[in-house]
C-alpha cells in the first residue's frame, strides 16, 4: 500500500472519528475502528465498531449511510483533497469476533486446569502408598 493510500487512510479515520462525537449522539458507544481506501481515492468503507444491541447496530450504520452526504461534505470542508471518497459506512464485527476467541480460549484453559489438578491429585496420592 501507497504512503499516500496511508495518510489519507489515517485522516479520514480521525476526521470522521471526530465528527461522529462531535455532531452525533448515539445510545451505544460508537468509534471508527478502521477505514479502507480504494486505489483511486473514490471510496471509503468506513469500519465503525458499535458497542451496543444488535438492533442498534444495525440503527446506527442506517443512519450512517442515509447521512453520507451531510457527513462527505462535513469532510471535505475539513480536509483538503481534490475528490473526497465517497463514504460507505460497515459495522465492524472484528471486537466480537476477539471476545468469542478469548472466552473459548478461556474455557479452553480452565478446562485443561481442572484435568490437570486432577492428574496432580492422583499422581500426589500414588506417591503416598
Amino acid at each position: 500500500m501507497s504512503q499516500r493510500l496511508l495518510r489519507v487512510r489515517e485522516l479520514l479515520k480521525r476526521e470522521v472519528g471526530s465528527l461522529l462525537s462531535n455532531d452525533y449522539s448515539f445510545n451505544a458507544l460508537v468509534t471508527v475502528n478502521d477505514v479502507d481506501v480504494t486505489p483511486d481515492l473514490k471510496n471509503a468503507h468506513i469500519f465503525i465498531g458499535i458497542i451496543g444491541n444488535d438492533s442498534e447496530k444495525i440503527k446506527i450504520v442506517n443512519r450512517l449511510n442515509k447521512d453520507r452526504g451531510s457527513i462527505q461534505h462535513k469532510i471535505s470542508k475539513r480536509v483538503v483533497m481534490k475528490f473526497t471518497p465517497k463514504m460507505h459506512f460497515k459495522s465492524d464485527l472484528s471486537i466480537e469476533r476477539g471476545v468469542k476467541t478469548l472466552s473459548i480460549i478461556e474455557s479452553l484453559d480452565l478446562a485443561e486446569g481442572n484435568n490437570s489438578d486432577e492428574l496432580d491429585s492422583s499422581l500426589y496420592k500414588n506417591n503416598e502408598d
